[in-house]
């Protein structure tokens, strides 16, 4: 009996990968898995409790999507963004597959028709936030239904450790008391070991299968600059790239829209993008920049979790990120086509005296604060490293890497020097104002500034006034950042970020230790931002022209249909089409992307714009 009943169940979940194939390729038209999500799959199937990290960009919607479809029970999809609710539905629904949806933008009739149509069968998915799941009525109806998975994306918000913590996902941990016969997978593209702990702890009881992909990106470039003049260095960096898409992210609201008509007054096709917006004009923005070629949205975190734009060339973030968590997860919206993508990070002491006062401000327990401001002491050091920074970044996830030879480091490798003169002159100064300023007043001092401020507290007749007077004060602010770096300075948060002096730094002060830094030569802003070995370059192989007029189709069906213009067939799909130019419906099924569903929509509208343009380019 044993034996047969195990060949049976071999042969069930061999029936039943070759359906999730099945699906890949008639659904979704794709036809091959890429990174793990084979394995991911079959492990889902095999009715395990899964949690995977995956990067961004590598497909883990369909992770969980078909599983979903060729299951015979329910599946509840938890998701913490309405947006990218919306955006999977319009996407699934495009393809076939009817899902329904329950959240604060619907009106109360049309949340009762989605859970009516779940409820019945005329849906076996639904998507939902995690507030919304866990209130008692839902509960109680979901207790009567046979659910099969439930799904929580964005599963680092379950940690208290996770970059974007939110409370309403504690509730979460509930669901494998509550439906101990179903199945909970959980899917993220950044998460330490500690939050990996806590999320195992918190939301799974029984045997669970960990899948922690690589996190490399190699066809990322990683450059950082210290903050100078940010609109000079802004417009040097990005007129190499007038014809490219990117995303800036900004700190603040009022920062997002300064720097939006700033480029827009420099010709450049850019808009704003943060939560204060009205949901529609988010909506327009998000759907412009999935369409335009050339397209720049400066925005702060609000904007990103869910956007499958393939071709976005660069990055630009022009304040400090909250944690290494949170830089990895907005670069990997770069380059998801896996071609050569630019990232940049600006920055200086400023940002992380916002960042430092954030987390003190912060109403959570001192270890939650004991622990963001570690993130940031890691992500500071990432930012002053002379190393590989692609090393630096993956070893804080546990991944070991060779140097990368694509980013700033690696291309042009800092010099160390011995600093401890600079230091003991920079510390003196620190330890004869008092311990009581900020950075701006510090070096004013040691460059022997006329300062109103130095004058009024007497600070002209300490002996260290003028003695750093041979240095820009841009290279002393680069220099108290690495000592910063390096622990033997820190900012006291208490006093109003006044730089103070740590028992590591007493040590080099008193000569027990040297101090070695980074070479900090003051160059022009174009050799600070000179391009790296794998600068973008256009596509030979596309017809630009063809291109252009298959995403103004896309965008006239897009707003026909009131949908985001993505869902109707994404970028990549599109460039196939204008390198293959299929000329039948034989030929578009071979484009990736393109399924019997969308074949039947959309297929020959768009071969016959190809057939046209290929009689009269």
């Amino acid at each position: 009996m044993v034996p047969s009943l195990k060949g049976n169940i071999v042969d069930l979940i061999n029936e039943l990968n070759t359906k999730a194939f099945d699906v890949l390729r008639d659904t979704f038209g794709y036809s091959s898995y890429k990174y793990e999500q084979k394995e991911i799959i079959e492990t889902v199937l095999s009715e395990n409790h899964t949690l995977a990290i995956m990067p961004t960009g590598a497909g883990k919607s369909l992770c969980y999507q078909i599983p979903a479809i060729i299951s015979s029970k329910k599946t509840i999809i938890i998701s913490p963004l309405i947006s990218l609710m919306d955006d999977q539905i319009s996407a699934l629904k495009e393809c076939g597959v009817q899902a329904e949806k329950i959240h604060s933008d619907l009106s109360y009739s049309e949340r009762i028709t989605s859970w009516k149509n779940f409820k019945n069968g005329n849906s076996k998915i639904i998507y939902m936030s995690p507030e919304r799941l866990m209130t008692e009525n839902i509960i109680n109806d979901l207790k009567t239904m046979e659910i099969g998975l439930f799904v929580i994306d964005e599963i680092h918000c379950v940690s208290k450790w996770g970059h974007h913590f939110r409370p309403d996902y504690n509730a979460l941990s509930k669901l494998k008391l509550l439906f101990p016969n179903s199945n909970i997978i959980g899917f993220t593209a950044t998460a330490d070991k500690s939050t990996r702990l806590d999320i195992l702890e918190k939301i799974f009881n029984k045997k669970v299968k960990v899948f922690i992909a690589s996190l490399d990106r190699p066809n990322l470039s990683l450059s950082i600059s210290q903050k100078t003049n940010w609109k000079a260095q802004l417009i040097e960096y990005l007129n190499p790239r007038k014809t490219q898409s990117g995303i800036i992210y900004c700190l603040s609201k009022k920062k997002t829209e300064e720097v939006t008509s700033f480029l827009i007054d420099k010709g450049f096709n850019a808009s704003t993008y943060h939560a204060g917006l009205d949901g529609q004009v988010r909506k327009n923005v998000q759907n412009k920049f999935m369409t335009d070629q050339a397209h720049i949205v400066v925005a702060t975190i609000a904007f990103g979790m869910g956007i499958d734009k393939p071709d976005i060339r660069f990055v630009i973030h022009l304040n400090l990120p909250g944690s290494v968590e949170a830089y990895s997860q907005e670069i990997g919206r770069a380059g998801r086509d896996g071609k050569a993508s630019d990232t940049l990070l600006i920055y200086g002491l400023d940002d992380l005296v916002i960042r430092r006062r954030m987390i003190d401000e912060n109403i959570s327990e001192e270890k939650f604060k004991f622990h963001e401001n570690k993130r940031l002491d890691y992500l500071l050091s990432y930012c002053e490293t002379p190393e590989c920074r692609r090393k630096v970044l993956l070893g804080y996830f546990d991944e070991k890497s060779e140097n990368c030879n694509n980013c700033d480091n690696c291309l042009n490798p800092p010099a160390l020097i011995d600093g401890t003169t600079l230091a003991q002159k920079l510390l003196s100064t620190i330890y004869r104002t008092g311990q009581f300023f900020g950075q701006v007043h510090i070096i004013n001092v040691l460059r022997g500034s006329e300062d109103k401020k130095v004058f009024d507290k007497g600070h002209q007749n300490l002996s260290v006034y003028g003695i750093g007077n041979d240095k820009s004060k841009e290279f002393w602010q680069s220099f108290l950042r690495q000592m910063l770096a390096y622990g033997h300075l820190k900012i006291n948060f208490q006093k109003y970020g006044a730089i103070q002096i740590t028992n590591t730094g007493v040590d080099v002060l008193k000569n027990k230790n040297k101090f070695m830094y980074k070479d900090i030569p003051i160059k022009s802003i174009k050799e600070n931002t000179k391009a790296p070995k794998y600068l973008n370059r256009d596509l030979t192989d596309i017809d630009s022209a063809l291109l252009n007029n298959l995403k103004s189709l896309r965008l006239d069906i897009a707003k026909k249909q009131n949908l985001p213009a993505f869902t109707i067939f994404h970028d990549s799909t599109l460039i196939q089409m204008s390198q293959r130019r299929p000329k039948n419906e034989i030929d578009m099924l071979e484009i990736d992307g393109v399924g019997p569903t969308k074949l039947k929509k959309y297929g020959l509208i768009f071969i016959d714009l190809i057939s046209k343009h290929s009689k009269h380019p």
